[in-house]
């Protein structure tokens, strides 16, 4: 039997492929690692590809309106990797911003003193809680590295709340898909964010067990893992328009991820929980997306804010809604 592809011609966001890793630069920066052809951020999108309606139930979480005051001393301490643009950037800017902002934010990025670091260096400048930490999520050495440092600067108290906003895209199809594409997104998306958390655990281990700390929360210790509906089994939206392989089954297998670290972790007293962040106006998302990166983060600080225990193992977008699995 033989089988003839044809090319896939995808519009809007899904263009010319490229490279990029540290989710929270979306775009090349943000911490980039090299990828094959089809790397983009995982925010990004093509029209109506990230908004169609899905069957959404109510999660117990504040409006995504509410002031910037009502996000403020969200957790003492934050780690954000790939903080040079788009989300991360904007991350650690509205938590600086904040009116009682973290005493520690840990912004991390392939190469946070290179060119590609410009606004984060500027960022950190203007506020004296922004500490620029190198961590490359693929390379295992850097990521103990920059565990070391953390835990050097936090001392005894422990880190509250990790960010995980590393990930890169493949629009990779069936037909063109190679094996090694499929591997490297694994690499980043699945096997980084895992060992990110494996190794700062004895830091979040060391928050959760603070003073007066009980029950869940972000403020205690967390673990929040950045991931996209396109990962949702439930939704499957829009394959035969962008199939992309390695990104979608990569996101659903950092969803199990998240789901077991959730049941595992609960007991010592960490949440961890799943956030689509949304189809963000980026290098990346271009600005045929309707969300602003400001309007995204704004979304995601308030709804990590009201996260409990009855919402840990959660897979919610920036709005609060529950999305399937």
């Amino acid at each position: 039997m033989q089988v003839t592809c044809s090319p896939v011609k995808y519009q809007g966001a899904l263009g010319p492929l490229e490279t990029l890793v540290l989710g929270a630069g979306e775009g090349p920066g943000a911490g980039t690692v090299p990828v094959p052809m089809g790397a983009q951020s995982h925010t990004l999108g093509c029209a109506g590809l990230l908004f169609t309606p899905s069957r959404r139930q109510p999660c117990h979480v504040s409006p995504p309106g509410a002031e910037a005051g009502d996000m403020a001393a969200l957790a003492r301490s934050v780690l954000v990797t790939g903080s040079s643009r788009g989300i991360g950037l904007e991350l650690v800017r509205q938590l600086a911003a904040s009116p009682r902002p973290p005493q520690h934010i840990f912004a991390t990025c392939r190469d946070p003193e290179g060119p590609r670091g410009k606004a984060l260096q500027d960022l950190a400048a203007q506020h004296s809680s922004i500490k620029l930490v190198q961590l490359d999520t693929v390379n295992l050495p850097s990521i103990q590295r920059a565990m070391q440092a953390v835990g050097n600067h936090l001392k005894d108290q422990g880190l509250n709340l990790l960010i995980n906003n590393a990930g890169i895209s493949s629009h990779a199809t069936l037909c063109s898909l190679d094996s090694q594409e499929m591997l490297d997104v694994f690499a980043t998306n699945v096997v980084g964010t895992l060992q990110v958390v494996k190794e700062f655990l004895p830091l979040l281990e060391q928050a959760a067990k603070g003073e007066g700390k009980e029950g869940l929360s972000c403020s205690r210790a967390a673990v929040i893992n950045i991931s996209s509906k396109l990962g949702s089994i439930g939704l499957c939206l829009h394959v035969p328009q962008a199939p992309m392989y390695p990104y979608r089954a990569s996101k659903a297998a950092q969803n199990m991820v998240t789901r077991c670290l959730a049941a595992e972790l609960q007991d010592k007293g960490i949440l961890c929980v799943a956030i689509h962040p949304g189809w963000v106006k980026t290098d990346m998302g271009t600005q045929e997306a309707p969300l602003t990166v400001e309007h995204s983060v704004r979304g995601i600080l308030t709804v990590l804010a009201s996260l409990s225990q009855d919402t840990s193992g959660a897979f919610l977008d920036w709005e609060g809604n529950s999305l399937p699995w």
